[in-house]
């Protein structure tokens, strides 16, 4: 293998962290649900849950972060549902949870692609209310997926700019521009997405530089927010955030109406 192939498999090992255990289900934290079989467009069988909210306008796609599986999420997804009554439609990439296939960059663009159809599917939800929302290397797709779908609003939670630059904050002696591509490149994506943007970063984030999120927040159109969380790390900025956290969701999602298309004439 060569010094460029070992930079792949050296970046693929620091990317993706799965978990094909599931530890619970959404009925063990008291959330309705249904189970969602699709496959993306190479084949690839993938699982989810949709987790129907009564008399929700919007539904959330979530992108996980690059550990664990959506059986992790089901304490996050409760507390936001609980708070924001909306729909959530979650799933594992391939080589997570109950998915098949192994992870790469291309095969997860694929997996939010398939997600998205999946969701636009379900008769409860309003294909043209739907609002991406990435925490971490789940931002990543959700900024790419935005460049081909318009959603109705973009929520980025812990954000990198791109591989390449977690590569530099990672390995400052190392030359990372020669040795990693610039995959997952944030930075260079956003300026193309139009849509209402709302980044969320911990002040104290020990894996993703606040700096990163602070640059993409630059780079990206209006309408946009950031929301520092003071204190608040990688994995807790939700506990640490709290109210902050959860009340600029709820502005959020509310704020977005006026963005919304007319409903359709019958």
């Amino acid at each position: 293998m060569g010094l460029a192939g070992c930079a792949v498999t050296l970046a693929d090992f620091f990317l993706y962290h799965p978990d094909r255990v599931l530890v619970a289900t959404p009925r063990d934290a008291g959330l309705p649900y249904q189970e969602a079989w699709f496959a993306a467009e190479d084949g690839v069988r993938l699982h989810g849950w949709f987790l129907p909210a009564p008399g929700a306008g919007v539904t959330l796609l979530w992108l996980h972060g690059n550990g664990g599986n959506i059986s992790y999420l089901l304490e996050d997804a409760h507390l936001l549902r609980g708070r924001l009554g909306a729909h959530m439609f979650i799933f594992d990439y391939r080589g997570y949870g109950q998915s098949g296939g192994r992870p790469s960059e291309e095969g997860l663009y694929r997996d939010a692609r398939a997600a998205l159809a999946a969701a636009r599917r379900n008769p409860q939800v309003r294909p043209d209310r739907i609002v991406f929302f990435g925490r971490s290397l789940g931002a990543a797709l959700a900024v790419e997926l935005a460049t081909r779908e318009k959603p109705l609003g973009l929520i980025l939670e812990s954000p990198f700019a791109s591989v390449r630059a977690m590569g530099k904050f990672m390995f400052p002696l190392l030359p990372v521009n020669l040795l990693v591509g610039n995959q997952f490149d944030s930075l260079g994506r956003i300026p193309q997405v139009r849509a209402p943007l709302l980044i969320a970063h911990g002040d104290r984030d020990e894996v993703v530089p606040f700096a990163q999120g602070q640059a993409l927040f630059r780079a990206a159109n209006e309408p946009k927010t950031f929301l520092p969380i003071p204190g608040a790390g990688h994995h807790d900025i939700y506990a640490v955030g709290g109210e902050l956290y959860l009340d600029a969701w709820a502005r959020f999602l509310g704020g977005l109406e006026p963005f919304a298309p007319p409903p359709l004439s019958r």
